[in-house]
């Protein structure tokens, strides 16, 4: 969790207020971005519930990047390579810092115009992020 506190340091918000967009793929060429609060994760069954399907999955490093444009740690659904739909988690609210496309370069938002700006439609899509085993 150091490298999200260091992140939201660095950026002046809070560990929550860093966006994280995750890729997530439905289907074969059947992609969605996720957009997660810094200190939560994917609740699987929250999230096939929502989308009504019984299978998502994670692409790898290399199907991300093929299918956003983006290396992993800089996705951003702005400017990606498809208009892939977005989910945001209803706990992206405020103002919030996403990443934009490169290691290092954020963007700082309202959520509500992010969410806006990308059609996403909010849902309780999360759960609080495991500690770290570390």
């Amino acid at each position: 969790m150091s490298s999200l506190v260091e992140a939201a340091s660095a950026r002046g918000v809070a560990p929550n207020q860093v966006v994280k967009t995750l890729v997530v793929r439905r289907g074969e060429d059947d992609y969605l971005f996720i957009l997660v609060p810094g200190d939560r994760q994917i609740s699987w069954p929250k999230l096939r519930a929502l989308l009504g399907v019984s299978r998502l999955s994670m692409p790898n490093a290399e199907t991300a990047r093929d299918v956003t444009g983006y290396e992993r740690g800089t996705i951003t659904p702005f400017g990606a390579l498809h208009a892939w739909p977005v989910v945001a988690d209803v706990r992206v609210r405020g103002t919030i810092s996403i990443g934009a496309g490169a290691h290092g370069v954020s963007a700082s938002a309202d959520a509500g115009d992010v969410v806006r700006a990308l059609s996403a439609p909010v849902a309780d899509v999360t759960a609080r992020q495991a500690p770290d085993a570390g």
